[in-house]
């Protein structure tokens, strides 16, 4: 009866948390989208680069994947309140950079897969919120994070340096500034997000 007991109590609270997207007021959620915007801010200036690409290693998807599964829909929201109040100015993209430069050039396609991203988890997550379990959002997150953010990140990468570097890069090329160093990292961070998602979560019984 104990454990029983422990067990209800967990599942509880697990929705506990998850319920104040059906009930808070929009100025409520708008408060919480824009708070995960700075904390993706603060994670962009976690950053370091190598000396063979223009793309540095960040904390940025971390924020992005974790504002999906704790914000929903609204992490998407989160994600475009970065990319819009980043480009109007306010210097926390890397590097503490701003403006509409940042999202032109090399990693600009990065930065609206955020955007893409998140939305597309947050649908997943706001949907099928019973259904949630440690391999299923891996998957998920997987295919967000090196799809729908490596693709467009890629893509204008490409056309970046073939613009303005007058370079023209093959595709092995092109992975090797743009993906392959940052595969090992990201997928630490995704098995990190699938994790905290499957702790504070339960499956259907």
């Amino acid at each position: 009866m104990e454990i029983t007991g422990y067990i209800d109590k967990y599942k509880h609270a697990g929705y506990n948390l998850f319920k104040w997207r059906y009930e808070l007021d929009v100025i409520h959620k708008v408060v919480l989208a824009l708070g995960f915007a700075c904390i993706t801010g603060l994670a962009a200036q976690v950053r370091f680069y190598l000396p063979w690409t223009s793309v540095p290693v960040t904390g940025q998807t971390f924020a992005v994947l974790l504002s999906a599964i704790l914000l929903g829909r609204w992490g998407g929201i989160s994600q475009s309140m970065y990319v819009g109040i980043g480009v109007i100015g306010v210097p926390w993209f890397a590097g503490w950079n701003g403006g509409i430069g940042v999202i032109t050039g090399a990693t600009g396609g990065y930065i609206i897969g955020f955007i893409i991203a998140a939305f597309f988890l947050g649908y997943f997550v706001d949907k099928y919120i019973r259904e949630r379990s440690f391999l299923s959002m891996l998957a998920l997150m997987l295919f967000a994070n090196f799809i729908l953010i490596y693709g467009p990140g890629l893509l204008q990468l490409c056309v970046w340096l073939s613009i303005v570097k007058g370079s023209s890069v093959g595709f092995w090329e092109l992975l090797t500034m743009g993906a392959i160093p940052f595969i090992a990292g990201d997928v630490i961070k995704v098995v990190a997000v699938a994790a905290i998602t499957r702790g504070i979560t339960q499956k259907r019984a």
